[in-house]
């Protein structure tokens, strides 16, 4: 299998990442269950290398602190102690940590406003479109990103309950044949698939095999698609399945 990474600059690092996970644990921001958030945390990372993802320092440097959290969270609270030592009594190990997550949250929120005020005002106001502007847009566009209906995070969540339902076989000692697998071959495979099957398919129903080089591919190839906008993946409510449908009239 060819390596083959997927840059995930455009999501917006390991801070988006906390956020989404204690979003989905629905817990309070201010009391962060550290040995919970944690062990997520750690799958999340795991699998973007399992998958071989481009996966940023920042995001190990995050594990390494919520597991020091975690650390100092699991120590014995001496609770015998004088008045006078009030001022010497350890911080909250996540004091830090929560501090930048609200900063980023707020942040987050303000330029989710702005974006929605940038939408309503293209409603009112057209832009004449000019060579040198629309080749500005062609050179953006070639730094395509996941469509916004899930986000990186939901589709790695997806790939980990895939690998709960499907058991990856596992690898023994064996003599095979080599054999590669092109992620643009598996690309035109899906689309085959969505065109046969009028446009929509469960995500969960591409994966017809237990050989991990064959799953990890197709992954990446529904990333690559979703990436170029030729397919998007969408889940009408919490614990559906999701859906992958087809997009006309997409170039990749």
């Amino acid at each position: 299998m060819k390596r083959y990474n997927v840059k995930i600059d455009s999501f917006e690092g390991p801070l988006d990442l906390l956020l989404h996970l204690i979003h989905q644990a629905e817990v309070d921001i201010y009391n962060i269950p550290a040995a919970v958030i944690t062990e997520q945390y750690c799958q999340y990372v795991q699998t973007m290398q399992e998958l071989e993802l481009d996966v940023a320092s920042e995001y190990l440097v995050m594990a390494a602190t919520l597991l020091e959290i975690k650390s100092k969270m699991l120590l014995p609270q001496d609770t015998e102690y004088k008045e006078e030592d009030l001022v010497d009594i350890e911080e909250d190990p996540r004091e830090e940590l929560l501090s930048r997550l609200v900063k980023y949250k707020k942040y987050k929120e303000a330029a989710h406003h702005l974006k929605e005020k940038e939408k309503t005002a293209s409603s009112y106001y057209a832009k004449a479109p000019t060579v040198h502007h629309q080749e500005n847009d062609d050179s953006s566009e070639s730094e395509s990103t996941l469509p916004e209906d899930l986000t990186l995070f939901d589709m790695l969540k997806a790939y980990q309950k895939l690998k709960k339902r499907i058991r990856v076989s596992s690898s023994q000692m064996t003599t095979v044949k080599a054999e590669e697998i092109s992620i643009e071959e598996k690309m035109d495979d899906i689309v085959h698939i969505l065109e046969k099957k009028q446009g929509e398919i469960k995500f969960y129903d591409l994966f017809l095999t237990r050989e991990k080089p064959h799953i990890v591919v197709t992954f990446l190839a529904v990333l690559e698609l979703m990436k170029h906008k030729k397919v998007t993946c969408i889940q009408a409510a919490n614990f559906e399945d999701i859906k992958v449908e087809y997009i006309e009239e997409a170039a990749y």
